[in-house]
């Protein structure tokens, strides 16, 4: 049987806070502490026979049943290998400089066609994920706002469908990294543009799959408007070398991208201060994820928009 909203709450209730799975995990980790004090043998026999029951609990009681069905939803192992094989893929392109073996002129004309029309599917995307998301923000509390469960109220299972294209769409713009690759410009694959697009895709099943909805809604809100701005930027940068002179905004976009972060931030912290009825390590774990966000995209501006344009004055004098 999967949890209720009314199921979470009962389970989650832990002082003033809503915090699932604290409960019963609590009462297996006690479990596990008395069995492990008499012989390691007992204790890794004892925790092997717990953790199905502990994964099945976490994954299919907990998980919000309005998603159970949904793709890659049932479980985590879909999301996780392709996270994977997407860090490797990462990982491995830098060292052997991938890229697309077809003439000058071919490579011009067929990737910038590809990369034009992803760029313009992206944008459609979060479009789209905007548009859904928005009636769910008319009504938005920013002082805290509670995932409703429910399966027969019309605006929370569009929040919850939106959420679950908005992660989808962090699937698709792993694709980012492989026209880098295919474009021969591996050094792009910073650290951060790592980082961000497969914790992302990772956090995002977390999101969908327990709180599909509150909270959660207004962050992919934004971060879908900012989204069609940027993937704007990038369509306009495909089209090749005689659009440039409409480019002079990046600096403004990674600005727009900070501005989203210290955002997050102000609302994590909020939550916090008024209790708010939403997983309370939830709260906690973005707002930490968003303050690494801010130092990485920090330090990128930094050195982007600071540091070199002084070094190159310091060459030119």
């Amino acid at each position: 049987m999967t949890a209720t909203g009314a199921d979470l709450d009962s389970l989650s209730m832990v002082g003033p806070y809503y915090f699932p799975w604290v409960t019963s995990t609590t009462e297996m980790a006690l479990s596990l502490a008395s069995n492990c004090s008499s012989s390691a043998t007992v204790c890794a026999t004892r925790v092997a026979k717990e953790l199905p029951a502990l994964y099945h609990w976490l994954v299919e009681e907990l998980g919000d049943a309005r998603v159970r069905d949904w793709p890659l939803m049932s479980s985590p192992w879909p999301t996780l290998v392709i996270t994977t094989a997407y860090i490797l893929l990462c990982w491995r392109g830098r060292q052997v400089h991938l890229q697309w073996r077809l003439g000058p002129h071919d490579q011009q004309r067929y990737l910038r066609a590809v990369i034009v029309f992803y760029n313009a599917v992206s944008i459609l995307l979060n479009a789209y994920i905007f548009s859904e998301l928005l009636p769910a923000v008319r009504s938005y509390n920013f002082w805290c706002h509670p995932v409703d469960y429910s399966a027969s109220d019309a605006v929370a299972l569009s929040s919850a469908s939106a959420l679950w294209w908005y992660y989808f769409s962090k699937l698709v713009e792993m694709l980012d990294s492989v026209f880098f690759l295919l474009k021969g410009n591996p050094r792009h694959l910073s650290f951060l543009h790592v980082y961000h697009h497969s914790s992302m895709f990772c956090l995002w099943w977390i999101g969908v799959k327990y709180v599909a909805g509150g909270s959660a809604v207004f962050g992919a809100f934004v971060n879908s408007v900012v989204h069609v701005v940027m993937y704007t930027y990038y369509l306009i940068a495909a089209l090749g070398p005689a659009y440039r002179k409409y480019l002079g905004w990046k600096k403004y976009l990674t600005v727009l991208q900070i501005c989203q972060f210290l955002a997050a931030i102000v609302m994590g912290i909020n939550g916090l201060r008024n209790r708010c009825n939403f997983p309370l390590w939830m709260i906690y774990a973005m707002i930490f994820y968003m303050i690494s966000f801010l130092i990485l995209f920090g330090n990128f501006f930094y050195n982007t928009y600071i540091v070199q344009p002084t070094n190159k004055e310091k060459k030119d004098s």
